[in-house]
């Protein structure tokens, strides 16, 4: 584990990691689930570092040694249970493996767990720090696991490898995005793969 440090990363970001002595493996498991129970309860704004720190059985110290808000704990908590719930699938075709992918995130947010990523949005907003954290530890992240199936596609020439992939990836999952906030359309199984499906006609290799 690095040393304390006060200087933020790459990022413009504090390290959460690095706020003071190494993290206790049981206590932060500890506190990541008790932080999960609670927003599956709880609106992001009504809960508290006292409530984490009561249902996880830890002193408000331990947690502040960690994170600098309760912000950030939701978010590597949100992250750890994403990680557990969302697979990425190989069923040999890209557009599949997107559609499959695409229902697995659908269900996922809009799951008790899930609906509390509209508040992260809202967070990024108000707080620079988060919102650079949440690019880095989340966005990037999720990004890079998909990134595998893209990369499938490619190697199978079941996409045109020209395309720029951060730009079809918007595309993907630009609109699940705007439904969640807007609320304006359906999401469910069939969306996700009328998504895909669309966004398949305009990428795939011409002959």
């Amino acid at each position: 584990m690095s040393k304390r440090t006060d200087k933020p990363g790459k990022s413009g970001v504090l390290n959460p990691d690095r706020r003071g002595r190494p993290r206790s493996s049981e206590s932060t498991a500890a506190i990541l689930e008790a932080t999960l129970r609670l927003l599956k309860e709880h609106a992001l704004r009504d809960i508290t570092i006292e409530m984490i720190a009561k249902s996880a059985g830890v002193g408000k110290t331990t947690i502040y040694k960690w994170w600098p808000s309760k912000a950030f704990v939701a978010l590597e908590a949100f992250g750890l249970e994403m990680r557990r719930d969302v697979l990425i699938p190989d069923t040999g075709s890209a557009e599949r493996d997107f559609s499959e992918q695409l229902q697995s995130v659908i269900k996922f947010y809009t799951s008790k767990t899930g609906r509390i990523f509209s508040q992260f949005l809202a967070e990024c907003q108000s707080d620079a720090r988060f919102a650079a954290l949440f690019r880095e530890r989340f966005l990037l992240s999720r990004r890079a696991a998909v990134q595998v199936i893209w990369e499938r596609g490619v190697a199978r020439k079941q996409i045109d490898s020209t395309i720029d992939m951060d730009t079809v990836l918007d595309l993907i999952y630009g609109p699940m995005i705007f439904r969640l906030m807007a609320g304006h359309a359906p999401l469910n199984a069939k969306e996700a793969t009328g998504i895909v499906a669309a966004a398949f006609r305009g990428f795939s290799p011409r002959s």
